[in-house]
């Protein structure tokens, strides 16, 4: 036994030390001699921690991915020239060689311009202040630093032997990112500079191939790729190259003030379905596990601190059912074509409107066909090699030996997860109190300390703070006369204030009176409000905010931020114009400077302790010590009884929180979403009124047992009394299968088949939790979906039985719709499924 385990290692090691041979022709990439189809998935490592990591590439792995994808992320690596940071979320190395432990490929998308709503699109903003330095041109400051950055990347990868020319994973590298999009806007340096880049990056010889995506015009011997929704109708620019899909977006990011965009399962898998029917060989769903931008990292502006993306592995880790499932399936029955796909030749045939069948066949006389349906309203019967099938409207049948459907697009046949918010209060066993108690401490609105400088009139918002912080104080002072009418007849004078973003809250005499603030899709704003005046001198104090610099876009590195005019209208010889005084300003808030957000700050900070903490209050920093909550589940922080702010847990970055509501009208979401036709960020959007985000990821690596520090520093107002963690659980199971959903033998112990198997439900269980309890069950027409399923015009009264039969106090079971289990002769004429709702405890 350890001789056999010795030599397995020894085979191992000497495969590692060979390296791999990794080309490409224009049918797809080859490695070591061998045709691969790949699926791949993006999860980018610092969006989660490394705790995370190992369970986050074993789920993808079990959702039927070869490949993992990330970016490289510049600005988190080199904080000033030449010093670099690989520590903590952002230690590449050691996610790279976790890829590779669990036996998967990587494509390592080196940029170093990353966009990916990330802060500045991942450009360190310090080489923005470079003198004469313009982003992503021919301009030979910023070329000189993407060089040095992009081969101290390479040359790390190298060393720790990552290519796989020397044993490693890394199969694909990529140079810039969608540059296609933005090259003629730099018109002939624009050219310039992308060919700079292809051929800069190929001089890097990393022995792996090197891809640009959305570029147009990538030489040889780079590889153009695809980003889009659908790209099954890409082409390469040259005919030499495989067809390689790097980003397919099966959600999408949203924004504070947004809706919450969701893209049905259905959908991505068509779209998945589609490429490969029609040649394509990598496939990137970008993002397969969005995660979290944690601290200042969200870019935009105004992109939320989750970057959830609807992915198949939502924010908190967990696998999203039914997304997860549905392409897993689909995954397997690709892979059941992959050798004849990759060596066969293809013929097209029309079988009707809007339906066509892709065949491909080799010389051994295998034969795999993608039957597509691509008219989004209607359903259609065809025949192909004398057999009929159904096709739902916009969707894809693959048939692995052009006779048997194993799966369709439309078919979701896996369980749906009912998941949970489970509520946590805040607990504080080391205080030995009964009651929950806060540390308060309260910032003065305006300058603190010496103002860093006056000025008269207004001053670029990131060019003064470069990113430093996400605050500017702005304060002056306005003198009014006791003759004034509206000190007399009750009325306020109206503050009015123009600004070109992102956000700002005014502030008179100390005291708070709104918040004025731009979009994700316009940053600009005009802020009008009534202000209280009193006779004599009066204090305005501005404190304007980034929310996450911009991420991409022409000329991008010079779009500022900040104010425009400040006037104030109702004065007895109409209004001021205050925009030409004297302005004192002041760079970040005392707090950050106290590094409160450390827990302990400065020693000559004094808190005042409380179990009673203000409400509404601005300008205030809490701070609590809390027990880690109960179980092993993710945690969310919730937060939706605050205003806007800054959270840490010992001294890890939470993010910016903003309970902000949606500001579409229930009008502009759905209640059901339509998977049919091509999708759009805005077609299937929940939420419209709503917080756009309420709960914060907090990793649980991040807390220690007890004696947790929990600090937040809430801009506007809030009630602190009303933070709690939230405990994320899969409660509940649910299963919707009708009679003729194909299925590939997935309660089968041996290898995927190809046959006729009998449909199935199929309910799972996280954990150690088991089915408890099943609260519906109905074979028949039952219609509605998981949470409100109900009993159709036809339903077998035994179904119930049979479930539970099958699936009670078991972490999993299978539910076959078979005569046996349920009444053959009941619906005459309708199309009969089975749906269950399980409760998971």
């Amino acid at each position: 036994m350890k001789l056999g385990f010795f030599l397995c290692l020894l085979c191992s090691f000497t495969f590692l030390a060979l390296g791999s041979n990794v080309s490409y022709d224009g049918r797809s990439l080859i490695i070591d001699g061998q045709r691969k189809l790949l699926l791949s998935a993006s999860i980018h490592y610092p969006r989660s921690v490394p705790a995370m990591w190992p369970s986050l590439v074993q789920t993808a792995k079990e959702g039927g991915i070869d490949v993992i994808e990330t970016y490289v992320f510049w600005n988190g690596h080199e904080l000033s020239p030449g010093n670099y940071y690989f520590g903590g979320r952002f230690d590449l190395v050691k996610f790279v060689k976790i890829v590779q432990q669990a036996g998967m490929y990587l494509i390592l998308r080196i940029g170093p311009f990353v966009a990916a709503e990330w802060n500045y699109g991942g450009v360190p903003v310090w080489l923005h202040y470079i003198p004469g330095t313009v982003f992503r041109t021919y301009n030979q400051p910023f070329m000189s630093h993407m060089q040095n950055f992009t081969t101290y990347i390479v040359n790390l990868m190298k060393q720790e032997k990552l290519f796989a020319s020397q044993g490693g994973p890394i199969i694909l590298s990529q140079i810039e990112n969608e540059y296609g999009y933005y090259e003629n806007f730099y018109k002939e340096d624009g050219k310039k500079y992308a060919m700079w880049a292809a051929k800069m990056a190929v001089a890097q010889n990393t022995g792996v191939p090197w891809i640009m995506c959305q570029q147009w015009d990538a030489p040889d011997p780079v590889i153009d790729t695809c980003n889009s929704f659908y790209c099954d109708q890409f082409k390469p620019t040259s005919p030499n190259r495989p067809k390689i899909w790097t980003e397919n977006w099966p959600g999408w990011f949203k924004t504070f003030g947004g809706r919450n965009p969701h893209r049905p399962a259905e959908d991505v898998a068509y779209a998945v379905a589609r490429f490969f029917q029609k040649g394509g060989s990598v496939q990137n769903y970008y993002m397969y596990h969005g995660g979290t931008n944690f601290g200042r990292t969200a870019g935009g502006p105004f992109i939320t601190t989750s970057y959830d993306y609807d992915a198949p592995i939502d924010e908190y880790g967990l696998p999203r059912f039914p997304k997860w499932g549905h392409l897993k399936e689909l995954h397997r029955a690709i892979k059941l074509c992959e050798p004849v796909l990759l060596n066969g030749k293809a013929v097209n045939i029309t079988l009707g409107p809007s339906v066509e069948a892709d065949v491909y066949t080799d010389e051994s006389g295998a034969c795999a066909a993608f039957i597509a349906n691509i008219d989004d309203k209607n359903d259609r019967m065809v025949e192909f090699r004398n057999m009929s099938y159904h096709l739902p409207a916009w969707s894809v049948s693959i048939l692995p030996d052009c006779k048997n459907v194993v799966f369709n697009t439309a078919k979701v046949s896996t369980q749906t997860h009912v998941v949970s918010m489970i509520d946590e209060n805040l607990q504080q066993s080391d205080k030995g109190a009964v009651t929950f108690k806060w540390d308060v401490l309260k910032e003065n609105a305006g300058i603190w300390g010496e103002a860093d400088f006056v000025k008269t009139g207004f001053v670029d918002l990131i060019n003064t703070t470069k990113d430093t912080t996400d605050y500017l104080w702005h304060t002056t002072s306005i003198y009014v006369g006791e003759h004034e009418g509206f000190l007399k007849n009750g009325s306020k004078p109206v503050l009015l204030i123009n600004s070109t973003g992102h956000a700002l809250h005014a502030f008179v005499n100390q005291e708070y009176q709104g918040t004025g603030t731009g979009n994700g899709t316009h940053s600009p704003f005009f802020f009008k409000n009534p202000i209280p005046l009193r006779a004599g001198k009066n204090e305005i104090a501005l404190l304007c905010l980034t929310v996450g610099l911009p991420t991409a876009g022409p000329f991008y590195d010079f779009v500022g931020a900040g104010l425009i005019s400040v006037k104030i209208k109702g004065f007895n010889n109409g209004t001021v114009d205050l925009s030409s005084s004297a302005w004192s300003y002041k760079i970040g808030i005392q707090g950050e400077q106290l590094k409160l957000y450390q827990g302990d700050g400065s020693s000559s900070v004094k808190w005042t302790t409380t179990s009673k903490p203000p409400k509404g209050q601005a300008l205030t920093w809490y701070k609590a010590v809390v027990d880690a909550p109960s179980g092993d589940e993710p945690i969310g922080l919730d937060m939706l009884h605050m205003g806007k702010g800054l959270a840490w847990l010992n001294g890890e970055e939470i993010g910016r929180y903003w309970s902000r509501n949606s500001e579409f009208e229930e009008k502009d979401c759905v209640q059901e979403c339509d998977y049919r036709g091509k999708f759009l960020p805005d077609k299937c959007d929940t939420d419209c009124g709503k917080p756009t985000q309420k709960w914060y990821h907090v990793p649980r690596s991040w807390f220690k047992p007890s004696g947790n520090i929990l600090v937040i520093f809430e801009e506007k107002g809030g009630d602190p009394t009303k933070i709690k963690f939230l405990r994320r659980k899969v409660t509940g199971a649910c299963a919707n299968v009708a009679e003729d959903y194909p299925s590939i033998g997935l309660d089968s112990q041996g290898e995927d088949k190809i046959n006729k198997n009998t449909p199935f439900a199929r309910l799972t269980c996280p954990g150690n939790t088991i089915i408890s309890s099943v609260k519906f069950a109905s074979f028949g027409t039952p219609t509605g979906k998981c949470g409100s399923y109900l009993l159709g015009s036809c339903h077998d009264p035994n179904s119930s039985t049979v479930v539970e039969k099958a699936c009670l106090n078991k972490n999993d079971c299978v539910v076959k719709l078979t005569k046996e289990n349920f009444n053959n002769n009941l619906c005459p004429g309708s199309s009969r499924k089975l749906a269950v709702e399980a409760i998971c405890s």
